[in-house]
């Protein structure tokens, strides 16, 4: 068919998500796809109401609030794209940086630079001008497809992108060359465009929430990605049909290889903790939405709004959270609004290595949440099927030869292999030394984090590894302290910090109060200290925390608004005690 295109049925391309796409559209060709929030004319979007339902189409148009793709339009759109691509002159390999928001445009582009054989690298636009820049520099872009705005910035900053030669506008152009998606999409109509990239070849450069550091650039290749969408269709025993709320956009690419409709909230991806949980419980009902995805500051926000209104979550039969533990509180509001028989889910892994263990809301609050609580740090669960794993001594210092298992019960390091984990870092390269060793071909990743092992082969978080502190008597790891202090009726989350050289660091508690708690005066704080000094002592892991100061707002990630940026919070520490002293 003119502008569609087909896929190559060979081993190769079969090993890119593309063709799951490619076999929805067959199968399910009117099932929506991407659902979003109309906003702005409807000429600023390559894609209208698409609905087969009749009655789905009047409901649309009476509010005049969405817009969607059917799988076949997304499919067919998306590879008259790819084709454009490839008329322009985009060869497989080329890095084609993508800054669009979030919505069905986003999924189309993505999935037709993979059609392309193109690299799509994806960044969080959050992450603040310096990195950003920084980031995109390191990427060597070859094009960019991407909103007005990126483009003016882009050209302010044009000698940082010397290669980048392919210019696509996604709205109106304003003088700075290239082409307009539109004429994109014209150029490739009626090309027959094959798709033969897959397997092991390069398909995306996403980059990590520089949590820890300066984010990093990490190479996907297209079995990765398949084997991420197979892992969570066995684990999750997600069907094609579902509905989806997706909190987290990068989510919507896994349920188009799944068969699912994914419905995007009229939310600022960059910060989930502010969600409108009006608007968003208004999407549940409208679209009987199955699932969910969003991180434990969106949950937070929502069940917090529930149970201030006394609301049910209705319809949904499975939430996922993931990219922070998830506070108890958190999993029994949430399950508790749920309609029964709803599993509420919290995946762990990393940008580098996506999914590795996974365990239900039923299991923490049963079995591990009390053991949390006492110190024990956060159970993340069992392994996904195809993921090996070991806990290994803690060395900081890159690694040739895979260490011996610790024991049972005993804190180390995190290293995990299998099909979804990356090969590597493209940019930060010197990175890769230190967190991947190569046994006979195998590679496998550092995660970072530091835990344990027990008796169920379930893993025990206790924080990053670079976020230990080490005193002159011992080491003490994050979670387990935190939790600990967390358990205070008035503290909403925590933050140890360590100040000084490895071996002699002074342990402080940095506390965010719930915002009716913060101490405002002398006497206040006094009587909050002496309280979470008594806390301190009950406990042989937090006996050495005698310093306790008061944050209104930890800062977090832009992803997920849930992990904290202990290295920001250092110097703010710093010139507290100072002052104090």
């Amino acid at each position: 068919m003119s502008g569609q295109g087909v896929i190559n049925d060979s081993a190769k391309a079969a090993q890119n998500v593309a063709s799951q796409l490619a076999r929805h559209a067959r199968e399910r060709p009117h099932q929506a796809a991407v659902i979003e929030h109309a906003k702005g004319s409807r000429e600023d979007y390559i894609c209208v109401v698409d609905l087969p339902s009749e009655e789905n189409a009047k409901i649309l148009n009476r509010v005049l609030a969405y817009q969607s793709i059917s799988y076949a339009r997304l499919h067919s759109e998306s590879m008259k794209v790819a084709a454009g691509l490839v008329a322009l002159g985009v060869q497989p390999g080329d890095r084609i940086a993508l800054m669009v928001r979030p919505g069905i445009d986003f999924v189309m582009l993505v999935f037709a630079i993979f059609q392309s054989g193109a690299v799509a690298i994806l960044i969080d636009p959050g992450m603040g001008r310096k990195n950003l820049l920084a980031c995109l520099s390191e990427a060597k872009p070859d094009g960019f497809i991407a909103l007005p705005i990126v483009h003016a910035i882009r050209l302010l900053y044009r000698s940082r992108f010397p290669q980048a030669r392919f210019l696509v506008t996604v709205g109106r152009r304003y003088g700075w060359g290239g082409l307009t998606l539109r004429r994109l999409r014209k150029l490739g109509a009626g090309r027959v465009h094959t798709v033969t990239a897959g397997g092991d070849d390069p398909a995306a450069i996403i980059f990590t929430t520089g949590s820890t550091g300066v984010p990093k650039g990490v190479l996907y290749a297209h079995r990765q990605f398949v084997a991420q969408v197979e892992q969570l269709r066995q684990h999750y025993h997600l069907q094609p049909g579902g509905v989806d709320l997706a909190g987290f956009p990068l989510f919507g690419l896994f349920n188009s290889g799944l068969g699912v409709t994914t419905v995007v909230p009229d939310m600022d991806a960059t910060r989930p903790a502010d969600i409108d949980p009006q608007k968003f419980l208004e999407d549940i009902d409208r679209w009987k939405v199955s699932q969910s995805f969003g991180s434990p500051a969106l949950w937070n926000t929502v069940t917090e709004y529930c149970a201030e209104h006394d609301l049910p979550i209705r319809h949904v039969q499975q939430v996922f959270s993931a990219g922070a533990p998830v506070p108890g509180r958190v999993l029994e509001r949430l399950q508790s609004q749920l309609p029964p028989g709803a599993q509420v889910h919290t995946p762990y892994g990393a940008t580098e290595a996506l999914p590795v263990a996974s365990i239900t809301a039923t299991e923490v609050l049963r079995e591990t949440q009390m053991q949390t609580d006492l110190g024990a740090g956060v159970c993340v669960g069992k392994r996904f099927a195809d993921i090996r794993w070991r806990v290994i001594p803690i060395l900081d210092a890159p690694i040739e030869c895979l260490p011996r298992s610790l024991p049972v019960g005993q804190i180390g390091e995190l290293v995990v292999s299998g099909p979804v984990v990356t090969s590597r870092y493209v940019t930060r390269q010197d990175m890769n030394r230190w967190a991947k060793i190569d046994v006979n071909g195998t590679i496998w990743h550092r995660m970072g984090d530091v835990g344990y092992l027990d008796a169920s082969d379930r893993f025990w978080f206790c924080g990053r590894m670079t976020h230990r502190v080490q005193t002159e008597k011992d080491t003490l790891f994050t979670v387990p302290c935190e939790a600990v202090f967390n358990t205070h009726q008035d503290v909403y989350r925590s933050a140890l910090i360590g100040l000084g050289p490895a071996g002699r660091q002074r342990p402080v508690l940095v506390v965010e109060p719930f915002s009716h708690a913060f101490p405002d005066n002398d006497r206040d704080r006094q009587k909050f200290v002496a309280a979470l000094s008594a806390i301190a002592v009950k406990f042989s892991h937090t006996t050495s925390i005698e310093d306790f100061l008061f944050h209104p707002d930890l800062p977090v990630d832009i992803r997920h608004n849930a992990k904290i940026f202990r290295e920001k919070l250092v110097p703010w520490v710093e010139r507290k005690l100072k002052w104090r002293e």
